[in-house]
């Protein structure tokens, strides 16, 4: 099991093109750890900004009666990935990974699956 840090750290390290990631709180919209990004990119902005996206989107599900769960949340730049997994399982409850890619070097269906796998290893 990982701590914060620890994973955040492995999701950097070695998911090819990671430039960021960060554990959010969607409740509160706060960063609950970051690692990665640069004076022009403030992880603790977009995580509250993409608190707005998961609450959106979670509102919009709940309009429509569907009756399921939120995997992962995608949105293309033209430069970036910005790929957004909601954490299962009570401990993870109201929480998101959220990871920044630089998509001319990344490998999006390996992302998605490293950052599940590191998902299941963190332990809140």
């Amino acid at each position: 099991m990982a701590n914060t840090e620890t994973a955040l750290k492995e999701a950097l390290s070695t998911i090819e093109g990671a430039t960021g990631a960060a554990l959010v709180d969607y409740t509160s919209g706060m960063a609950l750890g970051t690692i990665g990004g640069n004076n022009g990119f403030d992880l603790n902005v977009a995580a509250a900004g993409n608190t707005d996206v998961v609450r959106a989107k979670l509102r919009t599900m709940e309009h429509l009666g569907l009756q399921d769960e939120i995997e992962d949340i995608l949105i293309t730049l033209g430069t970036q990935y910005h790929l957004i997994r909601l954490l299962k399982g009570q401990a993870g409850n109201g929480l998101f990974l959220y990871l920044v890619l630089d998509s001319g070097r990344a490998n999006l269906a390996m992302a998605r699956h490293q950052l599940k796998r590191i998902e299941s290893q963190l332990e809140i």
